[in-house]
């Protein structure tokens, strides 16, 4: 009954985001120069957008802490169930991955043909009916496991969509020279989700726990195993309120140039393909990010097994929990992500050379991650991840500033979709590669391997003359042909 109630809920959504795209879809062909998209108050606009969003994303993240919680505590709380904990954490991830970096040409093409304002509206009312399913199957003990991997696997498909407008918007709202102050501060809003996220989620969580200790509270609320289900329920308040922020906006979409006519969605789809086949410096870029995520996506999956089995004798002594632990981990290291995102916020990042910003900090990260999985105490831990933190924003701020540089606003729904499938198709071999070496080896002799693997390989991208060349601003020439 509930596997039918999921296959449902997905259809209405599905028939939802395309009823609403079709109705505000209209024809691009008129010309605009890049610089009379961003409005008089588009610095405003972005400034709401971003905290609507910001609070969206900071939702989602104390619902994934929780939904972790539930299935190392509650799923598979015994030692014994380390391979079943290793496989439901690999696929649920490996679910929303590969569902979300499949369909991003689509994505990226639909983008660039209807309203980004409707489509991240559209979005965040899917992504409302998915985590009130969500809410729904961890509150029963009888949940199958294949229904919260189909319900990751939708969230993942809305995701992408979401991002794509999202990703493609901002650049329409924000003047060129403020970029980089955008780029910095969208980088902290994930660090800042992963920083509240989980000290919310273990708030939430323990209520219930609490409430029965001191023997009040209304009983079925005592009664309950935990309160995942009330991390699920902050998570659709937060959708709720970034739509009704978002209906009140006003998000303008480029339009096409003169002679670049709308031809079909798979000739758009094929479009971002082309244009990054011919610029050989972004290609570069793209598949040191593909390697970048092949060994750190698995940070999800590996994260709660070394917690659990790695460093457990060093967080009991202590008089420690799992959940603790856990929480104080993904804490520090969003401090750290925090810290970089207001560095680089305020600095506003490299303004040559940026591919430096890139290749130097992934260097950092990756002995960071090994040193994370080499760890043997929670503070060692902690200051591995914390270091790792600092990393994210400005190698991701100075990549995207040479992204929008590079690619004319019109085409980067196209065109930053195919980015994001070639640079993340490693993300879903990273989750289930790491399910199933964890399954045999210890989790941190994996992390180990994987952060060294990233070190030197973008130590060697260093030395590569492609991207060298990224800025060179002759790659951003575009010239409307039959791929369009």
């Amino acid at each position: 009954m509930q596997a039918q109630h999921v296959v449902r809920v997905g259809q209405v959504i599905w028939r939802m985001c395309g009823a609403w795209g079709r109705a505000y879809a209209g024809r691009m062909t008129s010309p605009a120069a890049p610089e009379s998209l961003s409005p008089p108050d588009g610095w405003r606009t972005f400034l709401w957008l971003w905290g609507s969003q910001a609070l969206s994303v900071i939702g989602s993240a104390i619902a994934g802490f929780a939904f972790n919680i539930y299935l190392t505590q509650t799923r598979f709380p015994l030692a014994e169930q380390k391979p079943q904990l290793a496989a439901a954490l690999s696929l649920t991830a490996l679910a929303w991955a590969l569902t979300a970096t499949l369909l991003a040409p689509l994505a990226g093409a639909w983008t660039d043909r209807h309203d980004r304002r409707r489509i991240m509206l559209a979005c965040d009312v899917a992504g409302v009916a998915l985590t009130l399913g969500t809410l729904l199957l961890v509150g029963s003990a009888a949940t199958p496991l294949w229904a919260m991997v189909v319900l990751t696997a939708l969230m993942g498909a809305v995701s992408t969509f979401h991002g794509s407008a999202f990703d493609a918007s901002y650049t329409s709202l924000v003047p060129r020279e403020r970029l980089p102050r955008a780029n910095g501060m969208m980088q902290t809003v994930w660090s800042l989700a992963g920083l509240v996220g989980p000290a919310a989620a273990a708030l939430l969580i323990g209520v219930p726990a609490l409430l029965r200790e001191n023997g009040s509270g209304p009983a079925w609320l005592s009664g309950l195993h935990d309160g995942v289900p009330f991390a699920y329920a902050v998570d659709a308040v937060t959708f709720l309120v970034a739509v009704l922020i978002l209906s009140r906006l006003r998000v303008p979409s480029p339009v096409r140039r003169e002679g670049a006519g709308r031809g079909s969605l798979l000739a758009d789809m094929r479009f971002g393909w082309v244009f990054i086949g011919q610029r050989r410096p972004l290609l570069a870029l793209l598949l040191t990010f593909a390697v970048a995520n092949l060994c750190t996506s698995n940070l999800g999956v590996l994260e709660p097994l070394i917690v659990k089995f790695g460093l457990n004798g060093d967080w009991e002594a202590r008089g420690g929990t799992l959940q603790g632990t856990l929480a104080t981990l993904a804490v520090v290291q969003s401090v750290g992500g925090v810290l970089g995102g207001v560095l680089i916020s305020t600095w506003g990042g490299l303004k040559r050379n940026r591919v430096l910003g890139v290749l130097v900090p992934m260097i950092v990260s990756g002995l960071s991650f090994a040193a994370f999985g080499a760890a043997g105490t929670v503070l060692g831990a902690a200051a591995a991840l914390l270091v790792m933190g600092l990393t994210f924003p400005a190698m991701n701020a100075h990549s995207q500033s040479i992204w929008q540089s590079q690619v004319p606003p019109e085409l980067q729904g196209r065109v930053f979709s195919v980015r994001r499938l070639i640079a993340q198709f490693t993300s879903p071999a990273s989750s289930a590669l790491a399910g199933l070496l964890a399954a045999r080896y210890a989790p941190g002799g994996v992390a180990v391997a994987a952060g060294l693997t990233l070190a030197v390989v973008a130590g060697l991208q260093l030395l590569n003359p492609a991207l060298r060349r990224v800025e060179d601003p002759a790659l951003s020439g575009y010239a409307p042909s039959g791929t369009d």
